[in-house]
């Protein structure tokens, strides 16, 4: 979560499994490109953006974790993989209530990174509190 935090992808890139995948705030389950994608919009659109990860216990492979989003929208968000388009800088800022995350590790790599869905977190939550209204989500 360092190097995300940082905007440096691709040693991030080399902690995830080939077979990475990412679920919980989105409709379907992502990819690891996908999910590096959409960290690099996120970065871009909020460079302040801080995640607050902790790791809280862990159970065999599993991390459980928890996060919460908080940052500055002073760049523009790339949402047109989702059919939203771009959204220009609102220079608003907002605070994601926290959320629980389990991360599944096996040999030494990332193969599951699991958020529980959170009324006031995820993108929809974001989203309102800059004032944008998506599409449908």
């Amino acid at each position: 979560m360092d190097s995300v935090q940082k905007g440096d992808f691709e040693n991030a890139k080399t902690m995830l499994a080939d077979d990475f995948q990412f679920s919980g705030p989105v409709p379907e389950p992502i990819n690891r490109d996908a999910w590096l994608g959409m960290s690099a919009s996120l970065k871009k659109a909020f460079p302040d953006l801080n995640y607050h990860f902790n790791v809280i216990g862990a159970d065999g492979d599993v991390v459980k974790t928890t996060s919460q989003l908080s940052g500055t929208h002073s760049g523009s968000f790339d949402l047109t993989n989702m059919k939203m388009g771009v959204i220009p800088a609102t220079n608003k800022a907002f605070s994601a209530r926290l959320e629980k995350t389990k991360v599944t590790v096996k040999d030494d790599k990332i193969t599951s990174w699991a958020v529980e869905p959170t009324e006031g977190a995820g993108l929809k939550a974001i989203l309102g509190q800059l004032g944008v209204t998506p599409p449908s989500m």
